[in-house]
């Protein structure tokens, strides 16, 4: 039946004159397609997704900087009785963020980031200078400077940029952390008010996993620490970005003293 039927169809098909297939495929005239340069300049401010993923490169543990290796004088405060379970340690990381080195941190952060964006060589120097003299002890000094100088190396070497260049050649003295991350943002195109919160909330982790490890602290309890300095990051953030340089200023006695004594500390595990 199949068949005959095929058969009719066909038959009535050719008696009618209409071809069974008929061609969509059309000529057409090849499309011109536009081509735009593409600018190499890593100035260029990139999209939110490529920002946030270089920030997340750049400020995570696993940036070649060896910051596990500094604990900002906690060590030393938990052996002295200052911190001992989570509340002293969010207390002592609070006034840290807000009237100790991360608040001044944040401010070097910011003029350093305004002087690569605006290619203002002599404020740049300036910012670096203050920001290498500024910290209180030797061993907080070989914190920031050690870290700066890996994140330079390591930036340049995987996130070229012309900032980073400009400012090797402008700048051959100490580089504190704040100032290398400041520069490698301006020079990416990523806006100062998106890259400051994500800085301190680096700095701030990386103290805390200095207490998880020293006091100690469960995973859980470090967690809800970070959580918990959620707003004082904002704030010292908001604050740092209507701070003029000439204004920076620490009243944390207590965490500079600590840094201080950490260095003839006896028994310690960390280099800071």
């Amino acid at each position: 039946m199949a068949t005959v039927t095929i058969t009719a169809t066909v038959t009535m098909a050719k008696s009618r004159g209409r071809p069974l297939l008929r061609s969509s495929v059309r000529k057409r005239s090849p499309r011109k397609v536009e081509r735009r340069p593409v600018s190499r300049s890593c100035a260029d401010a990139p999209s939110a997704n490529a920002a946030l993923y270089r920030l997340m490169a750049w400020l995570s543990p696993a940036y070649p900087v060896g910051a596990f290796s500094y604990s900002g004088g906690i060590e030393w405060a938990v052996e002295a009785g200052d911190i001992g379970d989570a509340q002293t340690l969010k207390t002592w990381l609070a006034t840290i963020l807000s009237e100790g080195g991360g608040f001044a941190d944040a401010v070097f952060f910011v003029h350093a980031h305004r002087a690569s964006t605006a290619d203002d060589v002599v404020a740049l120097r300036a910012v670096a200078e203050l920001a290498a003299a500024f910290v209180p002890s030797k061993e907080r000094f070989l914190e920031t400077t050690a870290q700066g100088r890996a994140f330079l190396e390591a930036t340049r070497a995987a996130w070229p940029c012309r900032a980073i260049g400009r400012f090797a050649g402008a700048w051959d003295g100490p580089v504190a952390l704040p100032v290398a991350v400041g520069v490698a943002c301006a020079g990416h195109g990523i806006p100062c008010e998106a890259a400051l919160p994500a800085f301190l909330h680096a700095l701030t982790a990386n103290w805390i996993s200095a207490g998880v490890r020293l006091i100690p602290l469960g995973q859980t309890d470090g967690q809800r620490v970070l959580a918990a300095l959620e707003a004082n990051v904002a704030t010292a953030a908001a604050r740092a970005l209507e701070t003029p340089l000439e204004d920076v200023g620490t009243a944390a006695f207590r965490a500079d003293l600590a840094g201080m004594r950490h260095e003839t500390q006896y028994t310690r595990l960390f280099r800071s």
